[in-house]
């Protein structure tokens, strides 16, 4: 509206109040302007003229003050009155009141009347006052049975309400009520809880005391609480994180583990029965060694198909390594034959291994092939074999006790000379993708899985035993 107001009611109504000699203003809390404003609050407010006052804009009052101004405009929107001190900034300068204030009705609509009395505070007051007034932290007195008797700006935007009950603004009131009582007896808890807010669930930082009422002396309970929302989120994010990396090595372990104990029994299944199909049976004991080695076969489908599906899940439907030897291929063979020789030598192969069984399988299958297989039960003996060198070839177990394969074969590869530069591959049941990568960063040149297929053995073996050498270093040239 126009100054001065042109209405015969609000015409009479800015004239009785024209007279008084306290401060009297009307403020649109909508709008967030001035309305009107008698002579003694225009000298309050150090204004020249209503025009100048009242051209003011209020539009970028603080958000502790906006929420103050929303509140009394609802609390006093069913015609309470509220008297409250209040300190203002006209011009710069700090100017503090006791206004009662009101809703009343001009031009159509509800504002806020303003009735105040000047009153002198001390310095150190009046800032305490604005710091309470502005600070982000949620500050509220509560009286004995937790009822609500004084709330910051801060709590009452958080909660929408000043008269919201201590256990209300917890999300277990319970805990609420608990906290409560240990503040009335004395005791001073710092904790982090959840929150009901207007906004949400929130994690606050609380902070629950025993103090004294200033006005009535009473014992009450005062609330600090700071947001850490953002802070918790964090952790929680980074405990699940960790929770997650921890639950894939556990699985990764698993899936080591059964590829191992399964697989490797399989490998003296398979590998003795297939020596039997070819070793002067009877007719009838070799299709019983037949069914066996085709049982074991199957077996041995279902087993890598089972480890194959849990590695997919462990790395959430990625595509895997299959579980088959790795990708480096073998140079051209030299040399060929039954008898696998270099120069006419017999190949010579130390294989690493701690499983009885499967010593006897490969040392026998190689042997049948004309080639010189000695053993070693564990990754230290097999390092100490190999010291003196004269080996064509290093057959090498992962999984072993004193010393596994992955660190023999580093310790292989820091000798001297040609012992630390002979080929040495893997024969494992443990081929998963991250591990293949782990044997060829500790030096190995290949990987045959386990169960052992003859075949593959054989030619694998021969290609690496007789691959040409790089000059400069000794390393057979197809590992590179």
């Amino acid at each position: 509206m126009t100054w001065p107001p042109t209405a015969p009611d609000l015409i009479a109504r800015a004239k009785a109040w024209d007279e008084l000699r306290r401060p009297i203003w009307l403020f649109d809390p909508v709008a967030l302007r001035g309305l009107y404003a008698n002579p003694a609050a225009l000298r309050l407010w150090g204004a020249e003229s209503p025009e100048e006052l009242l051209s003011r804009d209020f539009s970028q009052l603080s958000r502790a003050v906006l929420s103050r101004t929303e509140r009394l405009a609802r609390t006093t929107a069913t015609g309470e009155e509220i008297s409250e001190r209040w300190t203002f900034y006209p011009n710069g300068e700090p100017v503090t009141v006791q206004a009662t204030i009101s809703t009343c009705v001009w031009d159509g609509r509800p504002v806020l009347l303003f009735e105040a009395s000047p009153t002198e505070i001390e310095a150190g007051e009046r800032r305490a006052v604005e710091a309470l007034r502005h600070t982000s932290t949620l500050i509220t007195l509560f009286d004995q049975q937790g009822a609500a008797i004084f709330a910051n700006p801060a709590a009452y935007s958080a909660y929408g309400s000043a008269e919201h009950p201590f256990a209300a603004r917890f999300a277990d009131p319970e805990r609420g009520r608990l906290l409560l009582d240990q503040a009335l007896t004395g005791e001073t808890v710092a904790e982090v809880c959840e929150a009901r807010t207007i906004e949400g669930p929130r994690w606050h930082h609380v902070d629950v005391r025993l103090v004294l009422d200033p006005v009535t002396g009473a014992p009450g309970v005062l609330l600090n609480e700071r947001d850490v929302t953002e802070r918790v989120e964090a952790e929680q994010a980074r405990a699940a994180a960790e929770q997650k990396a921890a639950m894939a090595e556990a699985r990764q372990q698993f899936l080591t583990d059964m590829s191992h104990e399964l697989r490797t029994p399989l490998n003296a299944v398979i590998g003795f029965s297939e020596l039997l199909k070819v070793d002067g049976l009877s007719q009838e004991q070799a299709d019983q060694a037949g069914r066996i080695h085709s049982a074991g076969k199957h077996l041995l489908s279902v087993v890598n198909e089972m480890i194959r599906l849990s590695e997919l899940e462990t790395w959430d439907g990625a595509v895997a390594p299959p579980p088959v030897s790795a990708s480096i291929e073998p140079a051209p063979q030299t040399t060929t034959g039954a008898e696998g020789t270099d120069g006419g030598r017999a190949l010579r192969v130390l294989y690493v291994e701690d499983n009885e069984s499967n010593r006897a399988l490969v040392s026998t299958i190689l042997a049948a092939n004309g080639i010189e297989c000695q053993t070693a039960a564990d990754g230290r003996e097999g390092l100490e074999a190999a010291r003196p060198g004269g080996w064509d070839l290093i057959l090498m177990d992962i999984q072993m006790p004193v010393m596994d394969g992955v660190e023999a074969t580093r310790a292989i590869r820091a000798l001297p000379g040609p012992p630390g530069a002979v080929p040495i591959v893997a024969l494992t049941a443990n081929t998963l993708g991250r591990q293949l990568k782990q044997y060829a960063a500790a030096g190995m040149d290949d990987t045959i899985g386990k169960p052992v297929d003859m075949t593959e053995l054989v030619a694998k073996v021969r290609a690496w035993s007789t691959a040409d050498r790089d000059p400069r270093t000794g390393r057979a040239g197809a590992a590179g």
